[in-house]
């Protein structure tokens, strides 16, 4: 860096000489060190205004992250309030439940639903949270939440069919409900009933005390 300072003070050196033939070297070699310190400040300054600019530029850019779609729930109802079915026990639950199966399907695999229910026990709508094999389904609280929220439900009842006919719940089951139970208290949304439905007769977790 000095060596390349002072082969410019030297180059500045003779010009000046040129323009200037009736000065003193001292007062020369003066002006070219101040000549050679400010365009070397000047030029330092320049990077960092470009230097500056383009961070500037990269911040601009990286503020669309920031940039978030508003989301909007909506619920709407076809329905009336007075219409709506009215749950007052697990026996109500069941033949709205049975209705809503498909015959041709509900002996063949699972299929797991839930009941939304308003403050006053009447049922919002039914939503279907997955379909399965014989021997199961996976249940996805995530969904099952998600269509509680968005329907404004006050309580949800769940149920799911067993095609073997048998309606002992397994061990799946009672953990599947726990684990929606305790999910439903913190968003004080409590599940009332699993029922466990087959097309002659159900199993309500409630009525057995199992929830």
């Amino acid at each position: 860096m000095l060596s390349q300072f002072h082969h410019k003070v030297r180059a500045r050196l003779s010009v000046f000489r040129k323009k200037f033939p009736h000065k003193c070297r001292a007062s020369l070699l003066l002006y070219c060190v101040a000549f050679c310190v400010r365009s070397a400040l000047l030029g330092s300054g320049a990077v960092i205004n470009l230097k500056t600019t383009a961070a500037m530029k990269n911040q601009n850019q990286n503020t669309h992250w920031q940039k978030v779609s508003e989301i909007e729930l909506i619920y709407k109802s076809k329905v009336k309030s007075a219409d709506r079915p009215y749950i007052t026990s697990s026996r109500d639950a069941y033949r709205i439940l049975l209705d809503s199966w498909d015959p041709g399907k509900i002996e063949f695999f699972e299929q797991f639903k839930v009941l939304l229910l308003n403050q006053s026990n009447r049922v919002l709508g039914i939503y279907e949270v997955s379909s399965g094999g014989i021997a199961g389904t996976v249940v996805d609280m995530r969904l099952l939440f998600a269509a509680a929220l968005k329907a404004a439900a006050v309580g949800i009842i769940i149920t799911h069919n067993h095609p073997s006919g048998k309606t002992v719940p397994s061990e799946a089951d009672r953990n599947m409900t726990r684990k929606i139970h305790e999910a439903g208290k913190l968003l004080d949304i409590p599940l009332l009933d699993h029922i466990i439905v087959t097309p002659e007769t159900y199993y309500s977790f409630a009525d057995e005390g199992a929830l």
